[in-house]
């Protein structure tokens, strides 16, 4: 039976505040980037609009998990920054926290998948591909994508797993990079 690790459980007052200020950042971030989603929206690209966004709402549970490398680290970011978004009076409102839920299990998923062994590259890309799946499939039921003719969904899901791929995994990556560059993460 394989077990996590201990420092991979415990938490440290820094990794809390880790986890706030990922938290504070990114819900500005959300609210903020609902503004190119209702760009999008108010295009022909509409039915499109909610998978070419994503991304940036993905991004901080697996930032979340990368720096602190912990166990649920990335729901309890995820879930946080959603918070923060519905504070900032987000259209969502309530709905963020259970966005921020399912996004959250899902690249926790990602990590689990290796263990929590690798946060590196291997670790973001089984976390994309399991946000993405997870996610796809909360759409499903709740945004009615089960209604869309079959083309339409593949279509949704590449544009999603491209977003995500991209926001959830390289830039997350290279962010992660600089902040350890930085030597705030010195363990």
């Amino acid at each position: 039976m394989q077990t996590v690790n201990e420092s991979k459980t415990k938490w440290s007052l820094r990794d809390v505040i880790f986890l706030a200020i990922i938290a504070i950042f990114f819900g500005v971030i959300f609210e903020v980037w609902s503004v190119a989603y209702y760009a999008v929206a108010a295009t022909p690209l509409k039915p499109y609009a909610n998978d070419l966004t994503l991304g940036v709402w993905l991004m901080a549970a697996p930032l979340a998990g990368v720096i602190l490398q912990k166990v649920g680290s990335s729901l309890l970011g995820e879930i946080l920054a959603a918070a923060v978004e519905m504070m900032l009076f987000s259209s969502w409102g309530a709905a963020n926290l259970i966005s921020g839920f399912v996004q959250g299990v899902g690249t926790e998923l990602g990590f689990a998948a290796t263990g929590y062994k690798n946060w590196g590259k291997l670790g973001l890309t089984f976390s994309v591909i399991t946000t993405t799946i997870i996610t796809f499939i909360w759409d499903l039921f709740n945004s009615g994508y089960a209604d869309y003719k079959p083309s339409l969904m593949i279509t949704l899901f590449i544009i999603r797993l491209i977003s995500a791929g991209f926001f959830g995994g390289v830039l997350v990556y290279y962010i992660q990079k600089l902040v350890a560059k930085s030597g705030v993460l010195k363990r």
